[in-house]
């Protein structure tokens, strides 16, 4: 399994409009994010991380597959 690396936030961007995410985490270490969110300031879209992995999709198609 690839757990969600704090590093990685550098790289990472809101698939909607490209601009950076910023961490929210619920469970955390010294270098890698659990469980909790990715924030995107512009769009208001939270990004959840479950198990140290991020769910990148769109809201509306996290259910659909």
């Amino acid at each position: 399994m690839i757990i969600m690396k704090k590093e990685t936030l550098t790289i990472l961007v809101c698939p909607a409009c490209r601009r950076q995410l910023t961490a929210k985490p619920e469970i955390e270490t010294d270098s890698e994010l659990l469980s909790g969110n990715l924030y995107c300031g512009n769009c208001g879209i939270y990004y959840p991380i479950e198990n140290g992995i991020a769910n990148m999709l769109p809201p509306e198609l996290r259910d659909v597959i």
